[in-house]
């Protein structure tokens, strides 16, 4: 319950975060951290405007996708703790309940008739199927590692002690926090920022919600930051006490927050015919972990 309502906690001042550090980089003092929080309350508040050529599809399509990133977030553990739901390879019920509520936002936007939205929709499936791989191949190596499958398993027996470990910890902290910023369709795979439809992906996707759904939408997003930088800090935290944990959970949400906005600000789009390419190297770097840990064990 605890990494729940920290998760919850940290998706408020996440994307803020990210706002100010760009803004920091650009030498612009920027907004305040609960800017965006204040933006989302605002569309919650306003009432959604449907297409004529739209059905229930579209309308029911933002809740199901914020409801499916509350099932995820149920899932990640706290400082060995298990999650709100935990069972055996429920790392298997994450991708999947995430990939429940993509489906529905991806249809939701077919549904509309826009051949820009489709287009947008496309992407972005192609690019979450492309990312799956390396998120299973990762966990699997953990669950290799540490003779476990679930989260609160792999986490809770996964030590350092040795120069390996922490090659480890690090290579799959740079698979999660990459596979954070393709899911957010975040740089250098989309630019939040731009406003053509030709090279947008997820902002063209929900280019027709408005209003309480544009809200849900938003707020999903920051959740999923929050959620997967929890994952990243449960590699970390190990068996630490709670207040340590919870110290430790803090620093790391806003590092990856910090870099985050450091990638949005040095670098640049990837041309879409790359895009593929880059997330596919992802995959690559988790096999290489996964050949690191079958070595280090002796199997091969």
């Amino acid at each position: 319950m605890i990494g729940f309502i920290l998760i919850l906690i940290a998706s408020f001042f996440f994307t803020g975060i990210v706002i100010r550090v760009k803004s920091i980089a650009q030498g612009r003092k920027g907004p305040v951290i609960l800017q965006p929080m204040y933006d989302i309350w605002r569309l919650l508040r306003k009432g959604s405007v449907f297409s004529t050529t739209s059905s229930t599809i579209f309308q029911i399509a933002p809740s199901i996708y914020f409801a499916s990133v509350l099932m995820a977030m149920a899932v990640v553990p706290f400082c060995g703790n298990e999650g709100l739901i935990s069972f055996e390879a429920d790392f298997v019920f994450f991708a999947y309940v995430l990939a429940i509520g993509k489906f529905f936002n991806i249809i939701g936007a077919l549904d509309t008739g826009s051949s820009f939205e489709g287009m947008g929709a496309s992407r972005e499936a192609l690019f979450s199927m492309l990312a799956e791989p390396a998120f299973f191949v990762l966990m699997g190596t953990l669950g290799l590692l540490t003779g476990h499958m679930s989260f609160a398993n792999i986490f809770q027996t996964f030590h350092f002690g040795t120069y390996n470990s922490y090659a480890f910890a690090g290579i799959a902290a740079i698979v999660l926090f990459v596979i954070c910023l393709i899911e957010n369709s975040r740089m250098p795979v989309d630019d939040p920022k731009t406003h053509l439809e030709l090279t947008m992906i997820h902002e063209v996707m929900v280019l027709d919600n408005s209003g309480f759904d544009m809200g849900l939408i938003m707020q999903a997003t920051n959740m999923k930051f929050a959620m997967y930088s929890a994952l990243i800090a449960n590699l970390f935290i190990g068996s630490l006490s709670i207040a340590a944990s919870i110290a430790a959970f803090i620093g790391i949400e806003i590092l990856c927050a910090i870099g985050v906005g450091f990638v949005e600000s040095f670098m640049a789009r990837y041309r879409m015919s790359h895009n593929a390419q880059f997330i596919l190297v992802l995959t690559s770097l988790a096999l290489l972990m996964f050949f690191g840990v079958v070595a280090s064990l002796g199997k091969l």
